[in-house]
């Protein structure tokens, strides 16, 4: 059986992969305003016939590493599309997706064969740790067990015999991951802690982890909200299925007021940001985009339905992760 790419890329789902691309250019702007080189400018002067020196003037000159960003942004695109090409083939095994409301799927659409799309996931895992090493071996081999540790949880979430996805921790997994992870780790590889001796004075400078965690909250919390969707938009199936999910267990209304809840704390947390950026609020210009998806999810829309949910959810995490990515920097500048 030959599967035509564009299937291949539909199966991949691009509309979740702002998960992916939202918390690396995030934490790459917050790595950006915390790393760089110390500048140390002394001025000379003459008044009166005798040499003046001026108190040092100290400042760090940002840099932004490509390369690292590069890497950092195919890890995470790929551990992504490595989970959607595992839960492709485990949910049409056990025959999760026989009644489809949502994209295509190719196992349980007949596009693609169970080892075709195991070998997809695993060239995609494959690709995902060639990336990791590049930045292991040029940033910390610390970075090789967190990579290990997000690839296993990725498989796991709907791979294995007792997929945790199965039981309501799909939104633990993805804030984790995509969220505190995706952000800090994004951030970090752009960041090298530095010492510079001037004379008698030594200056020095360590990574602050509290803000990139933190920005890492409303990332990690907009991700959980384009699960949500399409979790809201699966509860029928997924009740058959026995795939007892957190809106499964909530049931439709309250998982649309769980939906709402997550934007909202999300918007409140891009606001403690202003602490270490105040041009960090700017995040807080993508409210008009949430004002649809919201409709939608306390609406009374089931099914296919809500199909538009997660397209409007995708459209919000990206409007946000613009905003905030393009504040993080101005306030840097």
């Amino acid at each position: 059986m030959t599967t035509p790419w564009r299937l291949w890329v539909a199966g991949a789902r691009p509309r979740t992969l702002p998960a992916a691309v939202v918390p690396v250019a995030v934490g790459t702007a917050v790595g950006y305003s915390s790393s760089g080189r110390l500048a140390i400018v002394s001025f000379l002067g003459h008044h009166g016939g005798q040499s003046l020196q001026s108190p040092a003037v100290v400042t760090v000159m940002h840099h932004l590493n490509w390369g690292h960003a590069l890497c950092a942004l195919i890890v995470a695109l790929f551990i992504q599309i490595g989970t959607n090409y595992v839960n492709d083939y485990a949910d049409g095994v056990r025959g999760t997706d026989e009644v489809r409301v949502g994209p295509v799927r190719l196992v349980a659409g007949g596009l693609a064969t169970v080892r075709a799309v195991k070998i997809a996931a695993l060239v995609s895992f494959g690709i995902a740790a060639a990336a990791g090493l590049v930045l292991a071996a040029t940033v910390s081999w610390w970075l090789i067990p967190v990579g290990l540790v997000c690839g296993l949880a990725g498989w796991a979430y709907t791979g294995g015999p007792k997929p945790y996805g199965y039981f309501g921790l799909g939104e633990v997994f993805v804030f984790i991951f995509f969220g505190l992870v995706a952000t800090a780790g994004s951030a970090y590889v752009q960041h090298a802690p530095f010492s510079v001796t001037n004379g008698s004075s030594i200056y020095s400078y360590h990574f602050d982890w509290a803000y990139p965690l933190w920005a890492g909250i409303p990332v990690g919390l907009l991700a959980v909200a384009l699960l949500e969707a399409n979790n809201m938009r699966d509860i029928e199936t997924d009740t058959v299925a026995g795939k007892r999910t957190v809106a499964v267990r909530l049931g439709r209304r309250k998982a649309g007021l769980l939906y709402v809840t997550l934007l909202m704390v999300a918007a409140v947390s891009i606001g403690v940001l202003h602490r270490w950026n105040a041009w960090a609020l700017l995040g807080l210009a993508a409210l008009p985009l949430a004002v649809y998806p919201i409709g939608l999810a306390l609406g009374e829309r089931k099914g296919k339905q809500l199909l538009p949910l997660l397209g409007a959810t995708a459209r919000l995490q990206i409007g946000a992760g613009l905003f905030l990515t393009a504040g993080i920097v101005a306030g840097s500048i």
